[in-house]
């Protein structure tokens, strides 16, 4: 039998344990016997908690989406203007904890299962619109609307694609490069707005 106030810790063992895995892996191609023996427990105990594997892959990305959900509110909360918090979600996108290698490996297997999980695609649903309707909440105290709309679009295209091409990359990616490329988009429609400014 498990042991009483054990559950959270082997459950969070076994998130961590997959999104390892996972990232070992380079796909979802991986077994429950697997997650199991990563995190040093018996494929049982790990059906015991979660009860499949499918509910374990999604556990994963819950656990992820809850960790960058967390960096971005903390990021936002030092920001001060409207400029420095969309760049604070910029930078949180980068950061070490979200941008090393296993983790952007489970996040693409993420993108594929929600292809065919209706679970996991609402998960990542959840995800870009949290992120869009953070990205505008700025944008529309710089520009106007629709260009708010236009430019988050692209930030969060660019933040999501850097993802993609890390993840099908042999080396590992550098994250200082793929921020500032990002931040430099910003860089350029603010550069127009004032350009339009002085014109005007």
């Amino acid at each position: 039998m498990p042991k009483i106030g054990m559950e959270p810790v082997r459950r969070k063992a076994l998130i961590l344990a997959t999104i390892s895995e996972i990232g070992r892996a380079g796909s979802l191609d991986v077994t429950v016997s697997q997650i199991a023996k990563s995190a040093g427990m018996s494929p049982a105990l790990a059906h015991h908690y979660f009860g499949s594997k499918e509910q374990i892959f999604l556990s994963a990305i819950r656990y992820i989406l809850n960790m960058y959900g967390e960096s971005v509110r903390a990021g936002l909360m030092r920001a001060n203007t409207p400029e420095a918090r969309i760049r604070a979600i910029i930078d949180v996108s980068f950061a070490p904890s979200q941008f090393e290698r296993e983790v952007i490996a489970a996040w693409l297997a993420f993108y594929v299962k929600a292809l065919q999980s209706p679970e996991a695609r609402r998960l990542l649903h959840v995800y870009a619109k949290r992120l869009q309707s953070n990205l505008i909440f700025d944008l529309r105290q710089i520009f106007d609307a629709a260009t708010a709309r236009q430019v988050a679009q692209g930030l969060a295209s660019l933040i999501d694609g850097f993802y993609i091409r890390a993840a099908l990359q042999e080396a590992a990616s550098d994250r200082d490069k793929a921020s500032a490329m990002v931040n430099d988009y910003l860089d350029l429609w603010l550069e127009r707005k004032n350009h339009h400014v002085q014109t005007a």
